[in-house]
């Protein structure tokens, strides 16, 4: 289904469409051959016939190979362009039937030239005959040689597909390198390698593809990084596999989904780049070693990751899916891609630089596996962090938490009025000994869900010890500060959770104002003092803080001295 679908695609935009038919034929070259004699071998029948339209593989050892393309009628003379697909690197001479008349090269356009983005190009004025042959040499190159297709169509038509080529190829281009932008700027703000690795990733399978299609060279005219292709393709790949590699190790989780793949994948890490650093030598058994391992490894390592996210998506890591979404259509591409290498699929031309197209959705779908992991990462934090400020049992702040939030709301609110409350529950000892701990807890509970129901989001309402609350209220003045106790006495009482046979739960509440002098201490302990005057006037009541006159801070008795 993908398959169709990227192929539909590449007939839209008219790569593997050629408005004009071709014969073809070829051989090696050989010492003494002259372009007239090769052109007259192939009318007489003497070459390797094949179909131009479809992928060849041609050798390009030795000297090179010739080859010779026949169009069909019906003939229009026009202007009409020759392309070359895939771009491959290496010069390739076209000729007429006394010598060259032009080279054309990833690295070299000119001459009144098309650029041919995404292919090399041949432009043959109106003046030539349509019927001509059309002669070309593939200059010998180093290393394996991708299989070629040849197309002629006018030039209209030719401006159209690569006008088309250009703009989705820098659509998909873009949006990769702005994935790979945008998760360093998280990678800096989050402190997580696991952003670098997949900007390492992006960036890398970004800089393959651009050699391979020749975006770097046309339309970014890196053109002086031409002689050195080769090897930054090489080495491109080697990082490319390193950093997903890193990426697929802490985004899927190996160490808790798939602990026993963790040290395969991140072996294939190391290996991919000791491979580059071995063909970038200069010492010949290391080269070709490297270049006899560099494919199986790749093949063995694509499949390798493809089992590892299997398998950790299946023991549960969320992320892993998101891996497979994005990593899938990308594998199954390379994989047709290199069944091409060996002559198969020549009709299905789309699949290479079908896989930049893959690359910008794997890169979308990999971005919103990474969103994905910033939110579960801050909801896990949020979580963590509430688990450390809240009371495990009530919910509401824990001392620690409450404290620190007073004394930030008290720096805060300088010159507006700030009250305290200090409750405690009334006969709560009792209660526990007659009914348990956990009908102590129940009590708490419900009490606590009270407070809060009764008190606005933006007071400050915490479990100061076994059964003590304390709320600290901002710009509340005394009036109001008294209304809001006894509304909570009230509400409290109204829970009718008994104690005994003779009393229900209730709570006497101490209320302190805040002067200029106070600090959080100084306001509990005025407030605790309050909260002392309510239980010896009767309970489940409100007092506001009153020093009784002779009594020093010193000798006012605090609330643990006295029964509850």
């Amino acid at each position: 289904m993908a398959g169709s679908v990227l192929g539909l695609l590449w007939l839209w935009f008219g790569v593997v469409h050629a408005a004009m038919l071709l014969d073809g034929g070829w051989r090696e070259v050989r010492p003494g051959d002259t372009p007239a004699a090769v052109l007259e071998q192939f009318r007489q029948g003497q070459l390797a016939a094949f179909d131009p339209s479809l992928l060849h593989s041609f050798p390009r050892e030795g000297s090179g190979t010739w080859v010779v393309l026949r169009p069909q009628p019906p003939w229009v003379d026009e202007e009409r362009v020759l392309t070359i697909y895939p771009p491959a690197l290496g010069r390739i001479t076209v000729f007429d039937g006394e010598g060259p008349i032009s080279t054309l090269a990833l690295d070299q356009a000119g001459g009144g030239q098309p650029l041919g983005h995404g292919r090399l190009a041949f432009r043959y004025p109106a003046s030539v005959p349509a019927s001509t042959l059309i002669l070309l040499r593939l200059e010998p190159v180093q290393g394996l040689s991708p299989p070629l297709s040849f197309h002629l169509e006018s030039l209209n038509a030719f401006l159209g597909h690569d006008a088309h080529w250009l703009t989705l190829f820098s659509a998909c281009f873009a949006v990769m390198l702005a994935m790979a932008l945008m998760a360093l700027c998280f990678a800096l703000m989050l402190r997580d390698n696991t952003f670098s690795w997949y900007a390492g990733y992006i960036f890398c399978y970004a800089l393959i593809q651009s050699i391979q299609t020749g975006f770097l060279f046309h339309p970014l005219e890196a053109t002086w990084l031409a002689p050195s292709a080769s090897l930054l393709e090489s080495a491109g790949i080697a990082l490319s596999v390193a950093f997903a590699a890193l990426f697929m190790t802490r985004f899927c989780e190996l160490q808790r989904f798939a602990p026993l793949l963790r040290a395969p994948v991140l072996a294939l890490a190391i290996g991919m780049p000791l491979l580059a650093l071995m063909r970038s030598t200069s010492i010949g058994l290391l080269v070709d070693v490297s270049q006899a391992l560099v494919d199986p490894l790749l093949i063995l390592g694509a499949l390798l990751m493809l089992l590892t996210a299997i398998v950790a998506a299946s023991h549960g890591s969320r992320h892993a899916w998101f891996f497979l979404v994005g990593w899938t259509p990308l594998l199954a591409l390379t994989a047709l891609s290199t069944a091409q290498l060996s002559g198969a699929l020549p009709g299905m031309g789309w699949i290479s630089d079908a896989s930049v197209v893959a690359g910008a959705f794997e890169a979308i779908v990999l971005s919103i596996g990474l969103g994905d992991r910033a939110l579960t990462m801050r909801r896990d934090r949020d979580m963590v962090r509430a688990l450390a400020d809240n009371d495990s049992l009530t919910g509401v702040l824990n001392r620690r938490a409450w404290s620190e939030g007073a004394e930030a709301l008290l720096e805060e609110s300088t010159g507006r009025p700030v009250a305290l409350l200090f409750l405690d529950l009334d006969r709560f000892k009792l209660l526990n000994d007659q009914q348990g701990h956990r009908a102590g807890d129940h009590a708490l509970i419900e009490v606590a869900e009270a407070l809060r129901a009764e008190l606005r989001p933006s007071d400050l309402l915490g479990r100061y010890g076994g059964e003590e609350f304390i709320a600290m209220l901002d710009g509340v003045v005394q009036e109001q500060a008294m209304q809001v106790a006894t509304r909570l006495c009230r509400r409290v009482h109204r829970l009718e959770i008994p104690v005994n046979q003779e009393f229900m739960l209730s709570v006497s509440i101490g209320v302190a104002m805040r002067t200029s002098i106070d600090t959080v201490e100084m306001l509990i302990e005025r407030a605790d003092q309050a909260m002392y005057q309510a239980k010896v006037s009767g309970r489940n009541q409100a007092r506001l803080y009153d020093r009784p006159p002779g009594i020093t801070d010193q000798a006012w008795p605090r609330v643990s001295e006295v029964e509850p």
